[in-house]
């Protein structure tokens, strides 16, 4: 059987941006699973535990990514390593890759899984984790119905215990450690995210920017009692010799936002979900203590564990893993 014969193109010099996809590499998707863990976990040894490969697999595993690149994707910073610009566009595609072959993987095997799926997170991710959780669990499980619940720490743990919820992502406090202790409960702590001292922009932005007044009590602006952030802060405040007082209280995040935007006074929270109307204040030149971190958990029923529900809580924690990284 004849072939026949195509008109050739007029030779012209090579477009590198358009190389052939054989010239191109093929990055190992384990290898990219290890450089992200090691740069969520500020260690390659410790990456080495998640992926269950040896320090010098992981190792040679960023050489051979280096390698590929072309470029080193890390440069000296003190006694560690920090990314250069070529890693730091790495890790960005690395996570994009995982993200995508973990969802194409968990649609194929799951694409006839059906059901509930009933999860609930505090007010601070309503905005800035959950849609992208549900996107990603939804194009991965079509055919599963998610019933998602927005509130705080008490009602979801409520739901929890009264078998309302599959899983929860909360704030660590003695209430969420003591319903982790019973059993049937499994609790993963999953970020450590430090509490900031938030107020208003600057005028431009619209709002008026605080200012303390040195002599005069610290105005604060408060979720409604019981709040860790605010047990947390007063307790700072009175070990500094910081005298406060209550402004505006709030059983929602919405209202705290509002009261703090319009310069009530200052609060505290994690930089989760903050609107552009507000901005994250360094306390020392305020004459104001640093501030702790807290804990994150993703409590799950164990009667529960269905693949459908593990793979939501796998989701949603590395999103706030991401999310937390990006603070930097």
């Amino acid at each position: 059987m004849s072939v026949p014969r195509m008109s050739q193109p007029p030779l012209s010099q090579p477009d590198a941006a358009a190389q052939p996809v054989f010239n191109q590499p093929n990055f190992d998707i384990a290898a990219l699973r290890s450089l992200a863990a090691g740069i969520d976990l500020g260690s390659f040894a410790k990456a080495a535990d998640r992926v269950a490969r040896s320090s010098s697999a992981v190792s040679a595993q960023i050489r051979k990514l280096e390698e590929q690149a072309g470029l080193p994707l890390f440069v000296k910073s003190g006694r560690g390593l920090a990314l250069t610009d070529a890693g730091h566009t790495m890790l960005r595609y690395a996570k994009r890759i995982i993200e995508l072959n973990d969802e194409a993987a968990t649609a194929v095997r799951g694409a006839n899984l059906d059901g509930w799926v009933r999860i609930g997170l505090q007010e601070d991710f309503g905005e800035a984790i959950l849609p992208g959780v549900l996107g990603r669990f939804a194009r991965a499980h079509p055919k599963v119905r998610i019933e998602a619940r927005v509130a705080r720490n008490a009602e979801l743990l409520e739901g929890l215990d009264a078998n309302r919820l599959d899983l929860a992502l909360l704030w660590g406090d003695a209430a969420s450690a003591a319903l982790a202790a019973r059993d049937g409960i499994v609790s993963e702590e999953i970020a450590h995210a430090p509490m900031r001292w938030i107020g208003a922009a600057q005028p431009d932005e619209g709002a008026t920017p605080f200012v303390r007044v040195s002599d005069e009590p610290l105005p604060l602006v408060a979720f409604d009692r019981p709040c860790r952030f605010f047990g947390a802060a007063t307790a700072a405040l009175d070990r500094a010799g910081v005298p406060w007082r209550v402004a505006f209280t709030t059983p929602s995040l919405a209202g705290l936002w509002a009261a703090a935007a319009a310069g009530l006074g200052l609060t505290v929270r994690s930089r989760y979900g903050l609107p552009a109307s507000l901005r994250q204040f360094d306390g020392a030149p305020l004459g104001l203590p640093e501030l702790p971190s807290l804990p994150l958990v993703l409590l799950r029923r164990a009667s529960s564990a269905t693949p459908t529900v593990c793979r939501l809580a796998e989701i949603t924690g590395q999103s706030v893993r991401d999310a937390t990284a990006a603070f930097g």
